[in-house]
């Protein structure tokens, strides 16, 4: 079974692929341009209007924890009994974004910030797979207030706290909700959901959660 296999999940960076579970595309230079017109758009309706981007996110520039983060290395959610190492996820060379090669476990999308870092970190995991339930199979369970701990490799945690679980086609897949950056430190997982297309060997929809920062604990 490949990356782009059953039950691996479609993100998308700027677009939506409408084919298999497994087409996961990014388009970077796209991505930061939505971004950069995203934050100019944000420190526009500043008051009082700043005279520069860099100006209107001040206020919001990481700090120095921010800075130096660790590198995540486990999940865990107590609530829907996951726990799991994280595997480190880039871009295959079509331009997907990999998915983790263990359906037990999930992957942290490098690409991205690290969680507890300013902006949106993105862990994905798939559903299940041809033998049962993989490592996220009872993410679309959780609920606003649930916990989310992301160990760190120096021993720190990210504990994030659930703030809505949605469900969405992935010809509707919420990209700007996404990976859009943040000024403040935030979660989002994701998996596959919905009926299961025996035709395109995919699921029809996506369940992202979105969490933020709770706390930081060494």
């Amino acid at each position: 079974m490949t990356r782009t296999g059953l039950a691996v999940c479609a993100l998308v960076l700027g677009t939506v692929l409408l084919s298999g579970c497994g087409d996961v595309r990014a388009v970077p230079g796209a991505a930061y341009d939505r971004a950069v017109s995203y934050f100019d758009r944000w420190a526009q309706e500043r008051e009082p209007e700043p005279a520069s981007v860099a100006d209107g996110l001040r206020d919001y520039a990481p700090t120095a924890h921010s800075a130096t983060v660790a590198k995540p290395v486990r999940v865990e959610i107590p609530s829907v009994g996951i726990a799991s190492d994280l595997e480190r996820l880039g871009l295959a060379g079509d331009g997907a974004i990999e998915t983790p090669d263990d359906w037990a476990s999930a992957g942290w999308y490098r690409g991205g910030p690290r969680p507890g870092q300013q902006g949106a970190a993105v862990i994905l995991g798939h559903v299940d797979s041809t033998t049962g339930p993989a490592v996220f199979y009872r993410l679309r369970q959780l609920e606003p207030g649930d916990r989310i701990t992301v160990e760190r490799a120096d021993g720190t945690a990210a504990i994030f706290e659930v703030d809505r679980v949605e469900q969405h086609g992935k010809t509707r897949f919420p990209t700007d909700e996404v990976y859009y950056p943040t000024p403040e430190p935030t979660l989002r997982l994701v998996t596959c959901g919905g009926a299961f297309d025996t035709e395109a060997r995919s699921y029809t929809d996506n369940v992202v959660v979105f969490a933020r920062l709770a706390a930081d604990a060494a």
